[in-house]
Protein backbone atom coordinates (compact mmCIF):
# COMPACT_ATOMS: atom_id res chain seq x y z
CA UNK A 1 0.00 0.00 0.00
CA UNK A 2 1.50 3.51 -0.77
CA UNK A 3 1.90 5.99 1.94
CA UNK A 4 -0.62 8.67 0.34
CA UNK A 5 -3.02 6.06 0.15
CA UNK A 6 -1.58 4.74 4.24
CA UNK A 7 -2.38 8.77 5.03
CA UNK A 8 -5.97 8.99 3.12
CA UNK A 9 -7.48 6.07 5.39
CA UNK A 10 -5.42 7.76 9.16
CA UNK A 11 -6.98 11.05 7.97
CA UNK A 12 -10.49 9.47 7.42
CA UNK A 13 -10.36 7.93 10.86
CA UNK A 14 -9.02 11.18 12.24
CA UNK A 15 -11.56 13.42 10.59
CA UNK A 16 -14.53 11.04 12.56
CA UNK A 17 -12.82 11.05 15.67
CA UNK A 18 -12.07 14.72 15.59
CA UNK A 19 -15.76 15.55 14.81
CA UNK A 20 -17.20 12.70 17.59
CA UNK A 21 -14.42 14.26 19.99
CA UNK A 22 -15.55 17.91 19.47
CA UNK A 23 -19.84 16.98 19.62
CA UNK A 24 -19.32 14.19 22.48
CA UNK A 25 -17.01 16.92 24.92
CA UNK A 26 -19.20 19.63 24.34
CA UNK A 27 -22.61 17.62 25.10
CA UNK A 28 -20.69 16.08 28.42
CA UNK A 29 -19.88 19.64 29.29
CA UNK A 30 -22.73 21.42 28.52
CA UNK A 31 -25.63 18.84 28.72
CA UNK A 32 -24.59 16.34 31.72
CA UNK A 33 -22.41 18.92 33.80
CA UNK A 34 -23.44 22.03 33.44
CA UNK A 35 -24.19 22.45 36.53
CA UNK A 36 -21.21 21.14 38.74
CA UNK A 37 -19.05 22.98 36.16
CA UNK A 38 -16.67 25.36 38.06
CA UNK A 39 -13.94 25.80 35.04
CA UNK A 40 -13.10 21.45 35.36
CA UNK A 41 -12.79 20.24 31.94
CA UNK A 42 -15.55 17.42 32.21
CA UNK A 43 -16.21 16.87 28.48
CA UNK A 44 -12.45 16.65 28.04
CA UNK A 45 -11.97 13.85 30.99
CA UNK A 46 -15.11 12.05 29.42
CA UNK A 47 -13.82 12.23 25.98
CA UNK A 48 -10.09 10.59 26.94
CA UNK A 49 -11.53 7.75 29.27
CA UNK A 50 -13.99 6.81 27.02
CA UNK A 51 -11.13 7.06 24.23
CA UNK A 52 -9.06 4.26 26.38
CA UNK A 53 -11.72 2.06 26.59
CA UNK A 54 -12.50 2.03 22.58
CA UNK A 55 -8.78 1.63 22.36
CA UNK A 56 -8.63 -1.00 24.72
CA UNK A 57 -11.32 -2.67 23.66
CA UNK A 58 -9.53 -2.11 20.12
CA UNK A 59 -6.38 -3.39 21.40
CA UNK A 60 -7.65 -6.59 23.10
CA UNK A 61 -9.71 -7.46 19.99
CA UNK A 62 -6.51 -7.59 17.90
CA UNK A 63 -5.11 -9.50 20.83
CA UNK A 64 -7.88 -12.63 19.76
CA UNK A 65 -8.11 -11.71 15.68
CA UNK A 66 -6.68 -10.72 13.14
CA UNK A 67 -7.20 -7.57 11.52
CA UNK A 68 -5.64 -6.04 8.16
CA UNK A 69 -2.87 -3.26 8.55
CA UNK A 70 -5.64 -0.55 6.84
CA UNK A 71 -7.89 -1.36 9.62
CA UNK A 72 -5.81 -0.48 12.33
CA UNK A 73 -4.29 3.01 11.41
CA UNK A 74 -7.96 3.57 10.11
CA UNK A 75 -9.10 2.47 13.72
CA UNK A 76 -6.41 3.17 16.07
CA UNK A 77 -4.22 6.13 14.69
CA UNK A 78 -7.38 7.60 12.75
CA UNK A 79 -10.40 7.38 14.95
CA UNK A 80 -8.72 7.00 18.18
CA UNK A 81 -6.31 9.26 17.71
CA UNK A 82 -8.26 12.30 16.45
CA UNK A 83 -10.50 10.95 19.11
CA UNK A 84 -7.58 11.20 22.00
CA UNK A 85 -4.55 11.12 22.12
CA UNK A 86 -4.41 10.22 25.64
CA UNK A 87 -5.68 6.57 24.19
CA UNK A 88 -2.43 6.49 21.82
CA UNK A 89 -0.48 7.30 25.73
CA UNK A 90 -2.72 4.71 27.66
CA UNK A 91 -2.07 1.84 25.09
CA UNK A 92 1.40 2.73 24.74
CA UNK A 93 1.87 2.65 28.54
CA UNK A 94 0.17 -1.00 28.81
CA UNK A 95 2.06 -2.41 26.24
CA UNK A 96 5.58 -1.10 27.83
CA UNK A 97 4.26 -2.41 31.17
CA UNK A 98 3.21 -5.54 29.53
CA UNK A 99 6.41 -6.31 28.05
CA UNK A 100 7.92 -5.60 31.29
CA UNK A 101 9.63 -2.31 30.27
CA UNK A 102 8.46 -0.91 33.86
CA UNK A 103 11.29 2.15 34.20
CA UNK A 104 10.51 3.02 30.41
CA UNK A 105 6.61 3.28 31.66
CA UNK A 106 7.12 5.53 33.86
CA UNK A 107 9.82 7.59 32.71
CA UNK A 108 7.10 7.90 29.71
CA UNK A 109 4.50 8.93 32.20
CA UNK A 110 6.75 11.45 34.25
CA UNK A 111 8.12 12.91 31.04
CA UNK A 112 5.01 13.16 28.86
CA UNK A 113 3.64 15.16 31.77
CA UNK A 114 6.47 17.15 32.69
CA UNK A 115 7.82 18.13 29.20
CA UNK A 116 3.87 18.68 28.03
CA UNK A 117 3.37 21.14 30.82
CA UNK A 118 6.78 22.38 30.44
CA UNK A 119 6.32 23.07 26.33
CA UNK A 120 2.90 24.42 27.21
CA UNK A 121 3.85 26.90 29.62
CA UNK A 122 7.13 27.92 27.21
CA UNK A 123 4.63 28.36 24.21
CA UNK A 124 2.33 30.19 25.54
CA UNK A 125 5.70 32.55 27.67
CA UNK A 126 7.20 33.07 24.19
CA UNK A 127 3.72 34.46 22.18
CA UNK A 128 3.92 37.01 25.55
CA UNK A 129 7.23 38.11 24.99
CA UNK A 130 6.21 39.06 20.90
Amino acid sequence: MKQLEILGIIGAGGFIGSICRYLLSGAIQSKLFNTLDGGFPFGTLGVNILGCFIIGILYGYTLKNSMTFEWRVFLFTGICGGFTTFSAFSIEMIRMMRDGNMLNAFSYISSSIILGLGATWSGIMAMKML
